[in-house]
């Protein structure tokens, strides 16, 4: 008899073995999740470079159709609607985007624009990143990249 009540009592796990088990369950997930979040964010940030890529040959575009890219007031819109403030209408042959609305970053933030030199063709496309705050440690901006030496 004294053999039957010790094969009864081994049969179910004790509570430290089931609360180590939730334990390590739970430091796996963590981990897991963790290393999600970066890879999404580093999927995020690429898809935005890949966007203002885009953006920079659809305003190369405008460039050679109109002479100048759009002014920073006109910005990425006149890549799809013709500015009301253009000299010579007729030259626009856009839209020079593949859609009717202007794409949104990664994050559900519209694109930022600057006309740094009219002159020179030189501008520079942004995202603000996932805080949508300018000129923050987060924000996408290839020509601000230092390229791999």
């Amino acid at each position: 008899m004294i053999r039957r009540r010790n094969r009864r009592r081994r049969r179910g796990f004790t509570l430290m073995e089931v609360l180590l088990v939730l334990a390590i369950l739970v430091v796996l997930g963590s981990l897991v999740t963790v290393g999600y979040f970066k890879i999404q964010q580093g999927a995020y940030a690429d898809a935005a470079k890949n966007q203002i890529r885009a953006f920079d040959t659809a305003i190369q575009g405008y460039t050679l159709a109109i002479g100048t890219p759009p002014s920073t007031e006109q910005g990425l819109d006149a890549l799809l609607n013709a500015p009301s403030d253009l000299r010579q209408v007729s030259k626009w042959r856009g839209p020079y985007l593949g859609k009717d609305t202007l794409p949104l970053d990664p994050w559900g933030n519209g694109y930022q624009y600057e006309l740094i030199d009219a002159s020179q063709a030189t501008f520079r496309i942004w995202s603000n990143g996932p805080d949508n705050q300018a000129g923050t440690e987060d924000d996408v901006d290839p020509s601000r990249e230092v390229p791999n030496a």
